[in-house]
């Protein structure tokens, strides 16, 4: 593979695209804050616990969105601490503020901040946190070189990345039924992706690599809870630019067979009250620089 390039695209493009896609998703995830701030929590918990925020420190959230993860650790570092809430979307940096104005919380600062070349000195924070956001990126090995340049010596860095399609039937069943019915490829392993990490040994050589050091990864299986089988349809659509595009390119009466056949495939898990739950495993992972 040349270098600068990944399936065919330049990563430049792919930058491009990216950014594309999450300023035009940024209006559904604010839609979604809260009841996304609700199914991520277990995995929101456990990488404030493994930095341990401390009254005074400075944090930094890498692709923040709509920075739950990253509120949790303003409020810890205050009094005299601060929280760096960046992301290279300014549409959802907006979504981020607005959660900060409600929560009172005026020690954060926000910065449209590219994870791959971080515009911060180097040993100028306590702590890194990133939510799903390493396994999206262009070059996750240089986002994460950059990560440990900016920590302080012995700073902490708190990660998650999702596990493998079939630990993740909440997305994995509609992305299958999409790709049969559309006779869609499937993703290049090589490019970046929901599950991109999730090859044995992939996370821990790209932290290896990077200079961290007392790497600790581990499977987190928690719950995705939708209110109906529409409910979890609609969400999916709201949060995933791409799928959107891909759906509204098609006719109104192949919109309607793929949302009635994915509707379908959602009884299987089904509650008793109409309720949707699914397994769901992320991989979570801290290291010290």
């Amino acid at each position: 593979m040349r270098a600068g390039m990944f399936g065919g695209m330049d990563l430049d493009d792919y930058r491009r695209a990216s950014l594309d896609q999450w300023e035009r998703s940024a209006e559904g995830w604010g839609a979604r804050r809260e009841q996304l701030q609700r199914l991520a929590a277990p995995v929101s918990t456990w990488m404030i616990e493994a930095i341990a925020p401390q009254p005074g420190g400075v944090v930094l959230e890498l692709a923040a969105g709509p920075a739950d993860t990253g509120l949790l650790a303003a409020e810890r570092v205050r009094p005299g601490g601060r929280l760096i809430c960046s992301d290279f979307a300014e549409p959802m940096l907006e979504v981020a503020r607005a959660r900060a104005a409600e929560l009172g919380l005026d020690n954060v600062e926000f910065r449209a901040l590219n994870a791959e070349s971080l515009d911060l000195e180097a040993a100028s924070v306590a702590s890194v946190l990133c939510r799903w956001g390493y396994m999206l990126m262009a070059d996750p090995a240089a986002a994460l070189r950059e990560t440990r340049r900016v920590l302080v010596p012995g700073g902490s860095v708190a990660l998650a990345a999702w596990d493998d399609a079939s630990s993740n039937p909440w997305v994995d069943v509609i992305a299958s039924e999409i790709r049969q019915r559309l006779d869609a490829p499937a993703p290049d392993p090589s490019a970046p992706s929901m599950f991109a990490f999730a090859p044995p040994g992939r996370l821990q050589g790209l932290l290896d690599d990077a200079g961290f050091t007392d790497v600790d990864i581990l499977p987190l299986d928690f719950e995705m809870r939708y209110h109906s089988a529409e409910d979890w349809w609609a969400m999916q659509l709201d949060l995933g630019r791409p799928l959107g595009d891909l759906i509204a390119s098609r006719s109104a009466q192949e919109r309607e067979e793929i949302r009635a056949a994915v509707l379908d495939l959602g009884r299987d898990f089904a509650r008793d009250d109409g309720t949707l739950v699914f397994p769901a495993r992320t991989l979570v992972a801290s290291a010290s620089a």
